[in-house]
């Protein structure tokens, strides 16, 4: 965002809560930083300097307040949208590409230099991608002093550092203290084995629950899954370890994760995981007020301020819902996957999983090579498919990362077995997050524009039109997507329903 002084001070002065996430102030007097929504009384404007992110202000020597707690607020950054290498590259360090390589490595994924790369996290972020990482691991370790009741020990583990000596060096040049003077009360402190952390997980308001509660629930694995109104919870598989996670909506500005791991060095991937999925870091006042100057979009953006565009928890398991579900219906590709994850998955041991129903997780790309994935009941072309796809990922696990642009990810991803022009860009757009994908010659998009006449327009003329909705393509096709969902639907054929384009 434009840091233009008077306008972030009279933020900071009213406690405007729309500037939560996109500025942070650093007070000179105190060393402390603090977001908008402060209670503390503000300070002098002489004492004021303005930082587009957390991470900025860290690295220029503030640390976190501990009464707004700049962990808690949404992320959010106003370069989104006009920089994708930037959004790319903090997805990979989410996903710890930093944790054991380096910014060339992660440069070299995102096919730009080093040096333009930290050149455009200074232009906005105003910090550097080691900044940015540390700065993650230190408000989640933060985050967890506060709102669980982890030893000190496990709270190092969980946050990503590389060692309790580092994490409380750490503290201890930040705060003046030691990670433990941080927290309250200690008489309750018990470690996680066998039990749940459970966090608060920050959005923009509005936010439309229901409508990703609802696209989760029609894809539900059951087994694997298991969706209510209020409540979506699922096994999951990362770094070797199996766990389960289960959300639900908060009272205020938030989701609640309980995360239940038998490896505690998972859980910054997890947490980002269930962020990518729930879409918490969209800002849906940016992409409304940009898609709402179509006339025909506007009154979808009306209707559904806080829609999110859902994410994947996986990219191989994406692919293969998205195969299974060429040319059938949601249930049809649901009942398929089903019998995949009963045929090739692995249990997972864990009685709160089972009380929910829950005794799978989904295959590895190794466990599926070489199996005869078609006698589940599909046509032997795409079984052959799927087993091509698993070999593919499992000698390449880095397919489904981020890539230099959206248009060489296309190209990557329809190189794959199976993975056709629709299917890549709708894997673009749950699992690499990319907010300008688009399935353009999905039927759903196309007859969510019928005119009053009841002309549909072709592929070519969507795309055409939605020229005009980048860099936010993908929002669109969601609320084209929630549009056509809620008409009245007339009995189709198989190639003209939009479920058997999108089963995943």
């Amino acid at each position: 965002m434009d840091m233009d002084f008077e306008a972030c001070r009279r933020a900071f002065v009213t406690r405007d809560a729309r500037f939560d996430g996109r500025v942070f102030v650093g007070v000179k007097t105190t060393g402390i930083y603090c977001r908008p929504i402060c209670p503390a009384r503000p300070p002098k404007p002489e004492n004021m300097t303005f930082y587009p992110s957390a991470a900025a202000a860290q690295e220029a020597g503030f640390r976190p307040c501990l009464r707004c707690r700049p962990e808690s607020s949404p992320d959010l950054g106003a370069w989104r949208g006009t920089s994708n290498t930037v959004s790319r590259a903090l997805a990979l360090i989410e996903a710890g590409a930093l944790d054991a390589g380096d910014v060339d490595g992660l440069a070299a994924r995102l096919g730009v230099g080093e040096r333009q790369l930290r050149r455009l996290f200074k232009q906005h972020l105003g910090a550097s991608p080691i900044a940015v990482a540390q700065t993650r691991r230190v408000l989640l370790a933060k985050q967890l002093i506060h709102e669980t009741l982890l030893p000190m020990g496990e709270v190092a583990l969980a946050s990503g550092f590389g060692s309790v000596r580092r994490f409380n060096e750490t503290f201890q040049q930040l705060f003046g203290r030691a990670p433990g003077g941080l927290r309250r009360s200690h008489a309750d402190e018990a470690s996680a084995a066998g039990a749940g952390v459970t966090v608060r997980l920050p959005y923009r308001a509005p936010y439309d629950w229901d409508g990703v509660i609802g696209f989760l629930t029609a894809r539900a694995i059951p087994g694997l899954e298991a969706v209510s109104p209020d409540r979506y919870a699922r096994t999951l598989e990362v770094e070797g370890a199996r766990g389960l996670v289960i959300v639900t909506p908060g009272e205020g500005d938030y989701l609640t994760a309980e995360i239940r791991f038998p490896k505690l060095k998972a859980l910054p991937a997890v947490i980002a995981r269930i962020r990518r999925v729930f879409d918490l870091t969209a800002d849906p006042a940016l992409i409304g007020a940009h898609l709402s100057q179509d006339p025909a979009l506007a009154p979808m953006v009306a209707a559904r301020p806080g829609l999110r565009a859902p994410g994947a928890w996986d990219g191989f398991e994406l692919a293969v819902r998205a195969i299974l579900g060429q040319q059938i219906t949601v249930v049809a590709a649901r009942n398929l996957a089903a019998k995949l994850v009963a045929a090739y998955g692995e249990r997972i041991d864990d009685p709160a999983a089972a009380e929910l129903g829950l005794s799978w997780v989904f295959p590895t790309p190794a466990r599926l090579v070489g199996e005869d994935i078609a006698a589940l009941g599909m046509p032997r072309s795409r079984g052959a498919a799927l087993e091509a796809l698993a070999r593919t990922v499992a000698a390449d696990p880095t397919i489904f990362t981020p890539r230099a642009d959206l248009e060489s990810a296309i190209a990557a991803l329809s190189a794959l077995p199976g993975v056709g022009e629709w299917t890549a860009q709708y894997i673009a757009l749950r699992e690499l997050r990319e907010p300008d994908a688009f399935p353009g010659s999905d039927i759903g998009l196309l007859r969510a524009l019928t005119d009053a006449a009841g002309r549909r327009p072709t592929a070519p003329e969507l795309l055409a039109r939605a020229e005009a909705w980048r860099p936010w393509r993908a929002y669109a096709a969601q609320h084209l997507w929630a549009a056509d969902a809620a008409q009245p639907q007339t009995k189709r054929t198989k190639t003209d329903d939009p479920d058997a384009r999108r089963a995943a």
